[in-house]
């Protein structure tokens, strides 16, 4: 795994509804109180899934499994110049929705269609590119069509 990728968010449907979740108010954090993905920076030797895997179980008590996973793409990181951030997206099943426990990071955890999501002035604005970046890609047509959306 290349030492210049620092971290993965992820897009996370259960049918047509994302993920989501308020970040914390607080002085100095970034994107403070925006609606945020699931996902946040690597540790150690971690893979980009490992990474996104670890981040999903501590902030929502939900296990993925790599094969959930349908789109991802690396990206040059906001935050970290010269070192890359993973953006995928994936399928959450009906157990993993309803098993959520929200963590102690954020104020509450929602769903949102895609459509609110991009419209949402709260929301945090490059991951509002990765999603329509995904949305434009063969894989979101693909995804669509199996899931008759």
């Amino acid at each position: 795994m290349s030492e210049a990728f620092c971290g993965a968010k992820a897009a996370l449907f259960y049918q047509d509804r994302l993920l989501v979740y308020l970040r914390d108010d607080k002085a100095g954090l970034p994107f403070a109180a925006c609606w945020d993905f699931p996902g946040g920076g690597r540790e150690g030797q971690e893979s980009p899934f490992a990474c996104l895997q670890r981040e999903t179980r501590e902030e929502f008590g939900i296990l993925l499994q790599p094969a959930q996973i349908i789109w991802q793409r690396s990206y040059p990181s906001w935050h970290q110049p010269g070192r890359l951030s993973f953006f995928m997206v994936g399928q959450l099943n009906a157990k993993q929705a309803q098993a959520i426990r929200f963590g102690e990071e954020g104020q509450c955890w929602d769903w949102m269609s895609a459509a609110d999501y991009l419209a949402q002035p709260a929301a945090v604005p490059y991951l509002q590119q990765r999603l329509q970046d995904y949305l434009q890609s063969p894989a979101a047509a693909r995804a669509s069509a199996v899931l008759g959306r």
